[in-house]
């Protein structure tokens, strides 16, 4: 074993903070057809963490995303490699329904709601998994003592309903499955600053819970604000990470924009 691979295999075991991790993502590149999206990233997510990606348009987020939840291994159009660890259990080859069996769901960029469907049909689908089946009603009843507005509309049709509203239809599908860790893509997008609080607001209630959350978002200053540790990519590769609280803020300005520090006043 090298030294970087050993460094690798102990890092995997403590964690930040000597903790163990829940998540570990080592040496994961991604590809659609030959174009490579990511970069050989490698990072850990800490079981009760507020991990936030940050980057601009094109940075690989969602990609990021996407593989991590099985929609990236579907042959060679597009297809990643490294490894996806969630404490023993290899999750970079499982299909979409395994991983979130294992614990792990996403709420996608757009929402991508059934629209034809009553808020409460579009929450059962969410606890489609056989594991989730016998307590669908009592989840339900969790997810509209979380989301009022939802149990006032629960016959409404979603796509009747506003964009706030259907997001937080996404959030409460997400989690009828009880999972340990969500993945929110672009929580933000198309949304009023008001609705916008309105959604972080649910998103600390749910870490608060226990729930691990990894979310991406273009608004820097707002990711910074709700994690307690944030990568930032750029074009593919992971190039700053770290606390929020100690990070520079010029550097991760920096970062974000593929800048030297500094240089604009060159």
């Amino acid at each position: 074993m090298s030294i970087s691979e050993h460094k690798r295999g102990f890092f995997a075991e403590q964690g930040r903070g000597g903790k163990r991790p829940l998540l570990t993502v080592s040496d994961l590149s991604a590809y659609y057809g030959e174009l490579r999206a990511l970069f050989d990233i490698d990072f850990e997510v800490m079981p009760g963490e507020v991990l936030a990606i940050i980057g601009a348009n094109g940075a690989g987020k969602s990609t990021l995303l996407k593989s991590m939840v099985g929609m990236m291994n579907r042959g060679k159009t597009a297809h990643i490699t490294g490894t996806i660890d969630m404490r023993g259990r290899r999750l970079e080859r499982l299909t979409t329904e395994k991983i979130v069996n294992a614990g792990v769901t996403m709420v996608p960029e757009g929402r991508r709601l059934f629209p034809r469907l009553t808020v409460e049909e579009n929450l059962i689908t969410g606890a489609h998994l056989a594991r989730c089946r016998n307590n669908s009603e009592e989840k339900i009843s969790e997810m509209y003592d979380m989301f009022p507005r939802l149990a006032e509309r629960h016959n409404q049709v979603v796509n009747q309903m506003s964009g706030g509203e259907q997001q937080m239809v996404a959030i409460a599908r997400a989690l009828m499955s009880d999972p340990q860790v969500v993945l929110f893509d672009e929580l933000s997008l198309g949304l009023a600053p008001a609705i916008v609080d309105d959604i972080y607001e649910k998103v600390n209630q749910i870490n608060e819970s226990g729930v691990t959350c990894i979310v991406i978002e273009q608004d820097m200053k707002r990711a910074l604000r709700v994690s307690n540790h944030v990568l930032v990519l750029l074009e593919g590769a992971v190039v700053l990470e770290g606390d929020p609280k100690e990070l520079d803020g010029e550097q991760v300005m920096a970062a974000y924009f593929g800048s030297d520090i500094g240089g604009a006043s060159a």
